[in-house]
C-alpha cells in the first residue's frame, strides 16, 4: 500500500492520502497508528456515519464510555451496588407475594377440607 501524501493540519490533525487494495484492505500508516495509539493485535471498531469511516480502538471506546458514565452519575456512585440493592428488593417482594399465595392456598385447602 502506497501512501501518496501526508499533511499536518491544525490541532495536531493528520491527513493522509492512500489507496484501497483490490482485496478491500487498507494499511493504516505508522504516523496515524502512533497518533492513535494502535498496536498490532488491537481490536478496532469501525463505524460509518454520513459517509465517513471512523476507526477507534476498543479500549479507547470503552474508556470514553466509562468517562461519560462517570460524568453522568458521578464518581462516588456505584451503579452495580444500586442494581444489586434493586434486585434484592425485587426478590424480597417476590418472596412476600409467594408466601401470601401459599398462605391463601393453605387457608383455602383448610376451609375446603
Amino acid at each position: 500500500m502506497k501512501v501518496t501524501s501526508v499533511n499536518s493540519l491544525a490541532r495536531g490533525s493528520i491527513r493522509i492520502k492512500t489507496k484501497l487494495a483490490p482485496n478491500g484492505r487498507i494499511v493504516i500508516p505508522a504516523v496515524i497508528r502512533e497518533k492513535m495509539g494502535f498496536a498490532s493485535g488491537d481490536t478496532l471498531l469501525l463505524e460509518v456515519e454520513d459517509g465517513v469511516l471512523r476507526v477507534e480502538s476498543f479500549d479507547a471506546r470503552l474508556a470514553r464510555i466509562q468517562d461519560e458514565l462517570v460524568e453522568l452519575v458521578g464518581p462516588e456512585r456505584l451503579l452495580s451496588d444500586e442494581l444489586i440493592a434493586e434486585r434484592r428488593a425485587e426478590a424480597w417482594r417476590e418472596q412476600v407475594e409467594a408466601d401470601r399465595e401459599r398462605q391463601a392456598m393453605q387457608e383455602h385447602a383448610r376451609k375446603a377440607g
